[in-house]
């Protein structure tokens, strides 16, 4: 149980987000989000500085309902370091329609690989971020891909955009398909012609190279509607189709104010990916491919844009 004398954050997830103007296809795929808690029954790690509010399965599950959403991948927090009790409890509520992507350490064996293979983990993410904790380095993490690979998992990394051209020899070493979190995390105030950005492009022309083109919250310098982050993943979208998928990030850990309304954040697929076709990849096709979820039965199609 989570000790009573640190302090617990309040939620970064709105209680009641909009409804969506846009609709959902079927088999439409949500590939970045968290679930924290309830500490009383997954304790949060000792070492933490803060309670994290909880944000349980049940809650997430309700959002996925309300926006249309039939997948999900989740991504297991840092806050429960890497007991990942939690998660592996959430993917067996779903029984197939969603996957977990683990927190290990590269030491980890290969029995409890197969282990969370079994429950539904598909992949392994590090961080090379200056708020989370430091683990494994950049080329600790790109080795244990051979391992990953074994078990057809991938690899996820999650780090800041200076960091990018630093990182790009070692992921293109990897034996192991990337996943790169949140378009790098590139400042959208910087503009597209930023260095950074220019090296994500370059990094994605290896067709090993996955992207999430979430995040346009946090890149954002104007708030919502995010009119200043959109580019960046219309333009990832535009150049990598059949490389990208989008996640909401719910429930936005350590996110500055406003909390994002997950409504919006699915009605702006309007305009990251105009077409219904680029709509179909990035929210059915691509995670059917790289999260080998069973293909869906057709539905209508998504709506075009915002009204």
């Amino acid at each position: 149980m989570a000790a009573p004398d640190l302090p617990q954050l309040p939620p970064t997830h709105m209680a009641s987000p909009s409804k969506p103007v846009l609709k959902m296809l079927r088999g439409a795929c949500d590939a970045h989000f968290h679930i924290f808690g309830p500490g009383r029954r997954f304790p949060y790690l000792a070492t933490r500085k803060a309670t994290p509010a909880d944000a349980p399965k049940e809650v997430l599950f309700a959002l996925h309902e309300f926006l249309g959403i039939d997948h999900g991948v989740i991504v297991h927090t840092a806050a429960h370091g890497t007991d990942n009790s939690v998660t592996e409890d959430a993917l067996a509520t779903k029984a197939g329609t969603y996957r977990g992507v683990a927190l290990v350490p590269v030491t980890v064996a290969d029995g409890e690989l197969e282990r969370l293979s079994a429950a539904g983990f598909c992949a392994a993410r590090f961080h090379y971020i200056e708020h989370l904790a430091k683990g494994a380095s950049i080329d600790e993490a790109v080795a244990f891909g051979k391992r990953l690979a074994n078990f057809g998992w991938h690899l996820q990394l999650h780090f800041e955009a200076g960091m990018i051209a630093e990182l790009t020899p070692a992921i293109k070493r990897s034996p192991a398909p990337v996943v790169i979190d949140h378009m790098g995390r590139i400042d959208a105030a910087l503009g597209l012609e930023q260095p950074a950005f220019h090296d994500l492009l370059k990094l994605m022309d290896d067709k090993n190279v996955w992207v999430k083109v979430s995040g346009c919250d946090r890149a954002t310098a104007k708030g919502p509607p995010y009119v200043d982050a959109v580019p960046f993943a219309r333009k990832l979208v535009a150049e990598f189709g059949d490389r990208v998928v989008w996640g909401t990030d719910w429930p936005h850990p350590n996110h500055a104010p406003p909390v994002p309304d997950d409504g919006l954040l699915v009605d702006i697929l309007a305009e990251i990916a105009p077409s219904e076709a680029a709509r179909q990849a990035l929210l059915v096709d691509n995670p059917q491919r790289l999260y080998k979820f069973a293909p869906a039965k057709p539905r209508a199609a998504a709506t075009g844009a915002r009204q």
